[in-house]
Formats: C-alpha cells, sequence, structure tokens
C-alpha cells in the first residue's frame, strides 16, 4: 500500500464505556480504496470500532490519525444500525437525507439550493426520488434503507461506514444494495459490519475479524480455520436455492453431532 493512500489510521487504540474496555491494543489502516468488511461475535466491539473512528468515543488509550489531505471527521458517512423506532417520527424522506448535511453545516445553518440539488440527485441515483414527500413508516425495508444510506452520502464522503446494514433490507433487494455499494466503493473507501460473511465475501476486499482485539485479513476470502485462529466464533452462511447455515461440526466423545 502506498503510503500516501491510507485515509485513517487507528495506532494501539484501547476504547470502552464506564471504565470497561471492549477493545484492546487495536491498530488498523483504512486506505483509500479499500472495502472492508467488520466481523465477529456480538459484543466483540464492532459497533465502537466504528464509533472511535467518527469520534463519538474518545478512546483510553492510542491515538486515531486522518490524512488530512485526504479526509476529514466531515466527510465521513455513517450508516447506524436501524431498529423500528427510527420510523416512528412525521419526517419525511426528504427531510432525513437533506440531515446528512447538518454535521457540515450546523443544525441550524439554512440549507441553500446547491444542497437542495444535491439531495434531488442523491435520491435520483438511490432510486428514491418519487419517495421524497414520504414518511418513513409509509416505507419498506430496502426503500428505508435508501432513505440512510441517502443521509450518509449526501455530503459525498470520501469513507463510508456501515453497521449491519443488512438487518433492515428486503431479501428481495439484498442482491441489488450489496451491488449499489460496489459501484459506490469505486469512488470512496467502505467499512461495512455484518455477520453475513458469506455474503459480504463476494464483495469485500479485505476483512477485520474484531473481538475485543482485532487481526486484519487483507483478502476478501475467509475460511472457518482463520475465523477460529482469529478468535471470532461465527457463523459462515451458504446462500444458493435452499439458504441454509454451515456450522462448526462439534465432536462429544465418538458421536458427531
Amino acid at each position: 500500500m502506498q503510503e500516501h493512500n491510507w485515509l485513517l489510521r487507528l495506532e494501539n487504540i484501547s476504547a470502552g464505556y464506564n471504565g470497561d474496555t471492549v477493545l484492546s491494543d487495536v491498530s488498523l489502516q483504512i486506505s483509500d480504496n479499500d472495502f472492508m468488511g467488520v466481523i465477529g461475535p456480538n459484543g466483540g466491539g464492532k459497533t465502537t470500532l466504528l464509533k472511535v473512528m467518527l469520534g463519538l468515543l474518545t478512546p483510553f488509550y492510542g491515538e486515531v490519525i486522518f490524512n488530512r489531505e485526504l479526509l476529514t471527521p466531515y466527510n465521513i458517512g455513517y450508516l447506524p444500525q436501524m431498529s423500528e423506532g427510527d420510523i416512528s417520527f412525521p419526517v419525511s424522506v426528504r427531510d432525513i437525507v437533506m440531515s446528512g448535511l447538518m454535521q457540515s453545516r450546523g443544525a441550524m445553518a439554512r440549507m441553500k439550493r446547491a444542497d437542495r440539488e444535491r439531495s434531488a440527485t442523491v435520491m435520483k441515483d438511490l432510486g428514491i426520488w418519487h419517495l421524497r414527500n414520504r414518511c418513513l413508516s409509509e416505507l419498506s425495508g430496502g426503500e428505508l434503507q435508501r432513505v440512510y444510506l441517502g443521509r450518509a452520502l449526501i455530503g459525498s464522503p470520501r469513507l463510508l461506514l456501515l453497521d449491519e446494514p443488512g438487518n433492515f433490507v428486503d431479501s428481495s433487494f439484498e442482491q441489488g444494495f450489496y451491488d449499489m455499494l460496489k459501484e459506490l466503493n469505486k469512488k470512496m473507501a467502505v467499512v461495512m459490519v455484518s455477520h453475513d460473511v458469506g455474503t459480504i465475501s463476494a464483495y469485500v476486499k479485505s476483512f477485520a475479524c474484531v473481538n475485543g482485539k482485532l487481526h486484519y485479513h487483507d483478502s476478501g476470502r475467509i475460511t472457518n480455520d482463520q475465523l477460529k485462529d482469529y478468535g471470532c466464533p461465527i457463523q459462515l452462511i451458504a446462500h444458493g436455492d435452499i439458504p441454509h447455515t454451515v456450522l462448526q461440526k462439534h465432536i462429544d466423545g465418538d458421536i458427531n453431532i
């Protein structure tokens, strides 16, 4: 990796909450065109890792370093985990997408004509322009994901962080969503937290296995043995005509379970 191509570095980061350490001695470099999958068990620190990158969580130790020629905290797009509660507010699709500019402009700033034109472009690119005046509660899971992705993209980020984006996506939209991320990766680095290693391995260029510590794997292919070595006890999911999950074989005496 050439030195000028890096965007963000974490150096010997330890972080957590209320004095309890979740991540310990984590070092990682994000390159300008990377598409990184972040995997690991629940509670292993995946979301904590993203919060440290975003500056939402100050680490106990270590340093977050930006390549200021390419990246600042204001050109990072973020798609957090979503829940049903996120759609209960009576706001429109257009309002949500436009809210992605508040970090750089301020919550009370008046939006300019160029901002409205930018939001229209983003919504058209994501196929949600016709939904612009709809309330969130009227949308499907796939439509909601596009709306929140629009909010993350409106500021033209150089780095896009996604926290479990597949959790709220219609199964019929899933393929199109990941294809969309692959296209976006031509213009920005993407870091995506996911449990679905089987699906994202077709798109990502590298893996970060997070379980208290972090192990970086410079490939989009990862095996059960590697996951075991990295201390990431997660499932590999295979997709086909009949969706199914492949679990590691357990042996109890002479009986395979």
